[in-house]
């Protein structure tokens, strides 16, 4: 049986913590901060915790990760 395939672009997006949630950077962030708040620039720092139903999508590009 050959082995499944994870999604290259998944791998380099999404983390996954101890208990099985997805980390990623929140979106944004790129370019164009000129025209950003500098409240949504700050909000927008770090990483964030995905939700239960993209959490579900990620791991099935992942199938290794869990």
């Amino acid at each position: 049986m050959p082995k499944m395939k994870t999604k290259s672009a998944a791998k380099k997006r999404f983390k996954f913590t101890a208990t099985g949630k997805v980390k990623v950077g929140p979106a944004g962030k790129r370019h164009g901060m000129i025209k950003r708040s500098t409240k949504f620039i700050r909000e927008t720092s770090g990483t964030m915790v995905l939700c239960e139903a993209d959490t579900k999508i990620v791991k099935k590009y992942m199938p290794y990760n869990r």
